[in-house]
């Protein structure tokens, strides 16, 4: 594949660096309640040929009719079979009949060889659809590199950005794996588009969305977290070559979210590094797979670095999810509400032990003696007059605003758990470096018991407590949340 790296940074220099949204007449924009909504279709495989398009059509409308999004996005592997041209023709029509807005990224099987068009090729065929918005991008690496600005619901400001950015399909040699990657020149093309909106910002960042067919290698790491929901009933079939996309998209700090497709049988959602990464629900009826056929939507609001997201099917809805949060509507329905306690906090702070002494695990302090105790205005371990070997016993009440779901963590060097209403919700125990560990607890709106439990061994320490909920961007927990029952 070649790469046309000169090329691309004349470009840069000759048209100000930016490959963004152009098409005449339509102009994307937050609504008058500061929402943006978008419809994920993946793996269509279309098949101009096969009965199965009538199928195709009803769930695609169906969710169009449902959902009424601003913008649908098609991420890959849209047109599978030939004829290509009146595929991606039938296809298009659909989202003319419905008035709906549309882009799209390619996938690995809508150029493979013999189908007669190059990635471009296609993108000169679907230019032509009225309600198509996207475009080729500048030339480098692959073709349908672009990027969407949504306009603020008042004004001209960039209230968000949507970037298109191709996977490619296969490298040219096999010995690197089945699956080509996002080269060099695509993630330079990212970096510096995601700085020239920061800098129009007043240097801060665009809340943005990241749309490609090809998941990342880091989607392996959500597997199993409290925070990933959704079905995994296949392997992640990503690229064997980790290119680097995913440490610039942490580096740059704009990109919330990643929405890919390819593997038909996953459709599950999770957060790795602030970042979440999420598949698509298979579209297409002549796709393999056994989910129900569908779309993601994503629901971004105005000036936040925060969406909610679920999947819609024929059927109905599923799955809500929650960003930055991690928390969703299995968690909402499944969980166990605790009730609040029936008291009256008089002052705000929280209430510690102190102790010194080499310990396993933070329960060994409950037996100890302390060596002082008082009260302070939050979780901190500065006041320890020594730096190794000494422990701390937190106890306060949390004055929670509303009823709901709400994340807990602590980041601690060594040891530390966090109970509330004398239940475990995160156990971050024992003896180690700098590490983090989550929990969720439902809670009831008022004021629930919440302790900490601190250990330090040798060398470093450290400690943060934190929360996140639906409505709670996520922050160490601020001192107007904790109380006490007296001056004790």
């Amino acid at each position: 594949m070649k790469k046309h790296t000169i090329l691309f940074l004349l470009l840069f220099l000759s048209f100000g660096s930016m490959s963004s949204f152009s098409k005449e007449n339509i102009k994307f924009r937050f609504n008058k309640a500061g929402q943006f909504k978008i419809a994920q279709f993946t793996d269509i495989h279309w098949n101009n040929t096969s009965p199965n398009c009538a199928k195709t059509i009803e769930t695609i409308k169906a969710v169009l009719e449902a959902e009424k999004p601003d913008l649908a996005v098609l991420t890959g592997d849209v047109v599978s079979d030939p004829p290509i041209r009146e595929g991606w023709l039938a296809v298009a029509k659909i989202f003319e009949e419905t008035k709906t807005p549309w882009t799209v990224v390619l996938g690995n099987h809508d150029s493979e060889k013999g189908r007669g068009f190059t990635r471009c090729q296609i993108f000169n065929i679907i230019e032509e659809s009225p309600y198509y918005v996207g475009e080729k991008g500048l030339p480098m690496t692959g073709c349908g590199n672009y990027a969407i600005p949504v306009i603020a619901s008042k004004g001209d400001k960039t209230a968000a950005v949507l970037y298109h950015i191709d996977s490619n399909d296969y490298p040219e040699n096999d010995k690197l794996g089945h699956y080509d990657w996002i080269h060099f020149d695509q993630i330079s093309w990212y970096r510096h588009l995601s700085d020239t909106y920061t800098s129009k910002n007043n240097n801060k960042r665009v809340p943005s969305l990241a749309f490609f067919h090809i998941p990342l290698i880091e989607y392996n790491n959500i597997v199993g977290k409290p925070t990933t929901v959704g079905t995994k009933d296949e392997g992640i079939a990503a690229a064997d070559i980790n290119s680097g996309m995913f440490a610039s998209l942490v580096e740059q700090q704009d990109v919330m979210g990643v929405f890919v497709g390819h593997d038909h049988d996953n459709d599950y959602i999770g957060i790795e590094k602030n970042i979440a990464l999420a598949f698509g629900r298979t579209s297409g009826a002549d796709a393999y797979g056994k989910l129900e056929r569908g779309s993601r939507i994503i629901v971004m609001y105005e000036d936040q670095f925060k969406f909610d997201t679920w999947i819609r099917t024929p059927k109905g809805i599923e799955l809500y999810y929650y960003y930055p949060s991690g928390i969703s509507s299995v968690d909402e329905q499944s969980m166990s509400f605790l009730p609040a306690k029936d008291v009256k906090p008089t002052k705000q702070g929280v209430g510690y032990t102190y102790y010194e002494g080499k310990f396993k695990s933070v329960d060994g302090i409950v037996s100890q003696k302390p060596l002082k105790e008082g009260v302070l205005t939050n979780f901190t371990i500065e006041s320890a007059p020594v730096e190794d070997y000494f422990a701390f016993g937190f106890k306060s009440y949390i004055k929670i605003p509303e009823r709901g779901v709400y994340r807990f963590y602590t980041n601690s060097d060594d040891g530390s758990k966090l109970y509330i209403d004398g239940q475990v919700v995160v156990d971050n125990d024992g003896s180690h470096s700098l590490k983090r560990v989550d929990g969720k607890v439902a809670l009831e709106a008022g004021f629930h018991e919440i302790e900490v439990r601190y250990l330090e061994n040798y060398m470093g320490q450290a400690l943060e407590v934190g929360i996140s909920s639906r409505n709670i961007l996520e922050k160490p927990i601020p001192d107007s949340m904790l109380f006490l029952l007296s001056d004790k």
